[in-house]
């Protein structure tokens, strides 16, 4: 039996390990510990690679028994003569394998008891096992280097602890006022100094916050790069009780044993609380309004409606960064066949509109239009379909009747605005404009069923939408109707409404004044007064296609 391994040391120098510590939260790393004076002053020797340096430090242990390994936990650091550690070389390279798997965060060999130099076979096995091998050329009192270290340990996870407990109430906080996720998410990326990403469990981002100029870069492929992020996670987590500083930060968002995603920091600044605690309490805000919301997935229809509202406000950095977001969010758009739809005349759900588009094989982004962008509530959609996969009218009724799911009453009120087939995220976006454009204008009834606006249909507007931004368009639509606007404002007038029943139903006056709820005797009065202020012949064909076109120009830009 060795005597030095089962020596008895005084309660003053102890080395068992706290419990509780948080692998690499507000605990010093090999590196920060060789600059300690106590340490300094041994003339420390680094003979291992510098990337092993930035081990984390959870305690020091002092013992030079050649059955050390088992009595670690991980995350020691190692304090030793070597006066019992084998002698034959293959047992001194199986001693430093020996304490690689029990996660030795460093070996510390003070030289000039035992050893007049680091045996060769040990430097070897150190850097092919990436251990921390340190050398001491002066003697110190190992009392004294336990001492210091086990105070600076003491010392960092003390003021761990409060800023710990800052952290923790600023996201209880947020919990109990309800935040909604992309806020939490906001908040744990500016407490981080980093990117901080919220994922469901099929690997699609619900809610991110990224610099702008790091969104292409890092959501493109976004599902696999996550899928191996995840397994390079938990293969890290199993052999060493750290994660890299070059990997990502993964902590699973869950209560009462469901799970319902992860939450992921990239490479940032150290935090005083430990980046892995912060991340934690932002998973347990998130996890308490999850539980809040109930049944329905309020992540997703919050995360998508966002997107989609900053796809449609043109809050991004670059196309290639926002396709890579959209594809991140679980749309795809490569090799996709692209429409954008506007839902009206029913109350539609984001996960009805799931349902739909799965049921033709294909992905949705769903969201509310956007305030005063129509006369009413509509739901806004980006659709993506399998390259193979038609959107034909028979397709176009089908997903109708599924987004109000067998509502009959609803089904005959729905009307679905359809823009162009699109191949990319600038061409999906144009024909989701288009699909806004066609749901403004007044909606031709079905004898049954839904009703369907194609924008294939109305060239014309096509047309408008896709030059709404040329100035000889705009000064067109201002120059032909200015006086039917003035006499609209100065009066509180229906001139411009009857005007567009007139271009809605050309050839059919009856059908003009009954879509503008006027009597035949008022609506020609109308007719003549328009007439008299435009000076022109509402007759003629092409002073009516001027007119319609002004108009269009008119409603496309006028929220």
């Amino acid at each position: 039996m060795n005597p030095v391994a089962e020596r008895r040391e005084d309660e003053a120098i102890q080395t068992n390990r706290p419990v509780g510590a948080i692998a690499g939260d507000g605990l010093p790393t090999v590196r920060e510990i060789l600059a300690i004076p106590a340490v300094a002053r041994g003339l420390p020797e680094v003979l291992s690679s510098d990337a092993t340096l930035d081990s984390h430090v959870r305690w020091a242990h002092v013992s030079d028994s050649a059955g050390v390994a088992r009595l670690l936990d991980g995350g020691e650091l190692l304090l030793s003569t070597g006066s019992g550690w084998p002698t034959e070389p293959a047992d001194l390279t199986a001693f430093i394998v020996g304490l690689v798997e029990a996660g030795l965060a460093g070996l510390v060999l003070e030289l000039g008891v035992h050893y007049r130099y680091v045996p060769a076979v040990v430097e070897t096995a150190a850097r092919e096992h990436g251990l921390a091998l340190v050398a001491l050329h002066r003697e110190v009192k190992f009392v004294v280097l336990t001492e210091a270290v086990h105070s600076r340990i003491i010392s960092e996870q003390t003021a761990a602890l409060r800023a710990r407990d800052e952290v923790r109430e600023r996201f209880t906080a947020l919990a109990l006022r309800g935040s909604p996720p992309d806020f939490i998410v906001q908040q744990l990326a500016q407490t981080l100094g980093a990117a901080v990403v919220l994922e469901n469990l099929a690997h699609e981002v619900v809610a991110a916050e990224v610099p702008l100029s790091a969104e292409e870069e890092l959501f493109t492929r976004w599902e696999a790069r996550s899928r191996l992020a995840h397994r390079q996670h938990d293969e890290q987590r199993r052999r060493t009780l750290g994660v890299a500083a070059d990997e990502w930060l993964i902590v699973p968002v869950e209560a009462r044993g469901i799970r319902w995603g992860h939450l992921i920091a990239l490479p940032g600044p150290a935090h005083p609380a430990g980046r892995t605690s912060v991340l934690e309490q932002g998973a347990i805000a998130l996890a308490l309004g999850r539980l809040a919301d109930g049944a329905a997935d309020e992540w997703v229809r919050l995360g998508r409606q966002r997107l989609v509202d900053g796809l449609l406000a043109g809050r991004f950095a670059g196309l290639p960064a926002a396709s890579a977001r959209v594809e991140a969010a679980g749309l795809p758009i490569d090799g996709a066949r692209l429409f954008g739809l506007v839902a009206t005349g029913a109350v539609v759900t984001s996960t009805a509109a799931e349902v739909a588009a799965r049921e033709l094989g294909g992905r949705v982004l769903a969201g509310a239009v956007p305030d005063g962008t129509l006369p009413m509530p509509g739901m806004v959609a980006l659709l993506s379909l399998p390259a193979s996969r038609r959107f034909d009218d028979a397709s176009a009724r089908a997903l109708a009747q599924a987004l109000v799911a067998g509502d009959s009453g609803a089904l005959e009120r729905l009307v679905v605005s359809i823009g162009s087939e699109a191949t990319t995220l600038e061409a999906l976006l144009g024909s989701v404009q288009e699909a806004i454009d066609l749901a403004r204008g007044p909606a031709p009834r079905a004898a049954r069923g839904p009703v369907l606006r194609r924008a294939d249909d109305r060239p014309l507007m096509k047309l408008v939408t896709a030059l709404r931004d040329d100035h000889r368009l705009l000064e067109h639509g201002e120059r032909m109707l200015e006086p039917l606007i003035d006499y609209d404002l100065a009066r509180s007038g229906d001139l411009l409404d009857v005007l567009a029943a007139v271009l809605a139903h050309p050839g059919n006056r009856t059908a003009a004044a009954s879509a503008s709820h006027l009597s035949r005797s008022v609506f020609y009065q109308r007719l003549a007064l328009i007439s008299e202020l435009l000076g022109a012949d509402l007759d003629d064909g092409e002073t009516l296609t001027a007119l319609h076109l002004a108009l269009l120009v008119r409603r496309n830009i006028v929220r």
